[in-house]
């Protein structure tokens, strides 16, 4: 089999902590930060998940990596359900799949050493074996991540953030796992040090193997390290395919929009005329049929009464928009300009 995550109908919802008076006249908000996702990924490939902030993506990662337990729907890794409300049962998958999170200064115990934090993922993950081995093998991780002996006995806050984030890279590989979540790995580093981190994980998963769920904002980098892509807005999948044809022929509006309001190396390449408009709605208010209609341009009445679908519009991509019902073309990027012009 070389599905080695799946996803059915997952659903995250979280009920708001009410008021002193809200809770005297039994007023109770329920947020859905997530709602029915569904895809799979294979064994050794990327999949990049990219929206703006706010969208549900960590959300959606710290159920997979079982952080959280959803509130609905199915996680299948390798076959076996993911239960992280039976943490006993999870032993297995721990040791299986691991996470990188976006700051790594915060995801460092500060009182720690580089060899004390590598020295609990190992004994966490009980490959720490004797004394020799696991030094051996804090010594084989730095070397892997590009560190070396220098860096044993430094603290998290004598360290620059792309050594920290190679650092959280090791702990991560310590248990030798299958599977790494990569919530926004480099968004919090400087531009210079992106590359070298992102080619790093790169090598990384050619050399062992690895299957990673790549979290970001920025389309152009999703493109650049994934294999497909998933675009993600209020919680939903709204358009998810191979990663040249999202990132080149876009079909959902809200990811032609992502695509165009990316950062660009030349700002004279960026087009003004299209941008993204307003900003993600409230989830205590959200917008009735598609959440995408309000900063729409080309949103007419059905888009605010109903809520269109995820569906298969061409062999290897889905669309969640209604002008996908009689027709498999893309959305013109022009008639969107002169709708946003008007």
């Amino acid at each position: 089999m070389n599905t080695l995550l799946e996803l059915s109908g997952v659903s995250k919802r979280y009920v708001d902590n009410p008021s002193f008076a809200a809770k005297l006249l039994g007023v109770t908000r329920t947020v859905h930060a997530v709602t029915e996702v569904s895809f799979s990924l294979e064994r050794g490939k990327t999949l990049g998940l990219v929206g703006e902030s706010g969208c549900g993506k960590s959300t959606l990662a710290r159920c997979i990596i079982a952080l959280e337990s959803a509130s609905a729907g199915e996680m299948r890794f390798d076959g076996r359900a993911i239960e992280p409300e039976r943490r006993r049962g999870l032993r297995w998958f721990r040791s299986r799949a691991q996470m990188v999170f976006q700051d790594p200064r915060s995801a460092l115990n500060r009182s720690l050493t580089v060899e004390r934090i590598l020295a609990r993922a190992l004994k966490t993950g009980d490959r720490q074996g004797g004394r020799d081995a696991r030094r051996a093998r804090i010594d084989e991780l730095l070397r892997a991540v590009g560190l070396g002996p220098a860096f044993l006995h430094r603290y998290s806050h004598e360290l620059s953030g792309g050594q920290c984030q190679r650092v959280s890279i090791a702990r991560a590989l310590a248990v030798k796992p299958e599977f790494v979540v990569l919530d926004e790995p480099v968004s919090a580093l400087d531009v210079s040090i992106q590359a070298q981190i992102v080619n790093l994980l790169l090598e990384l998963q050619e050399r062992l193997g690895l299957t990673y769920l790549f979290i970001s904002h920025d389309l152009h980098l999703v493109r650049y390290v994934s294999d497909r892509i998933a675009v993600m807005y209020f919680g939903r999948i709204v358009e998810l395919g191979p990663a040249k044809e999202v990132s080149e022929q876009p079909r959902h509006p809200y990811t032609q929009l992502l695509l165009a309001a990316a950062p660009q190396p030349d700002p004279a390449l960026r087009d003004e005329s299209v941008m993204v408009m307003g900003e993600v709605p409230s989830p205590f208010d959200p917008p009735s049929g598609c959440a995408f209609h309000p900063r729409c341009p080309l949103a007419d009445a059905r888009c605010s009464r109903e809520r269109p679908e995820l569906r298969r519009v061409t062999p290897e991509i889905e669309v969640a928009c209604h002008r996908y019902e009689q027709t498999q073309d893309p959305v013109p990027a022009l008639t969107m300009v002169s709708k946003m012009e008007d």
